[in-house]
């Protein structure tokens, strides 16, 4: 059993969990009715849905960043393209 005190004497971040758990599963007729209980516990102590989320959402980031960055290069190289072609110092390729 867990004493619930953490290294600075203080009570831990996931006691109270950890008590909930220890709880349903002492109450139980089957491990399986605790599942949920044993799923909050192990977040609060690994973070392992968190971290997936916070690495979904720096993916999504990172894609939306690559994207607006080629977006905005496109757009520079049309316009400086556009002005030495209408200067007359080059000549436009064919198929652009």
């Amino acid at each position: 059993m867990a004493s619930g005190f953490g290294y600075t004497g203080g009570r831990t971040r996931c006691f109270p969990l950890w008590q909930e758990f220890s709880k349903c599963y002492a109450s139980a007729e089957k491990p399986v009715d605790c599942v949920a209980q044993k799923d909050d516990y192990m977040e609060c102590l690994h973070h392992t849905k968190e971290i997936a989320r916070a690495k979904e959402i720096k993916s999504h980031f990172v894609q939306t960043q690559i994207s607006q960055s080629s977006d905005a290069r496109k757009a520079a190289e049309k316009a400086a393209t556009g002005v030495i072609v209408s200067l007359g110092l080059v000549k436009e390729e064919e198929g652009q």
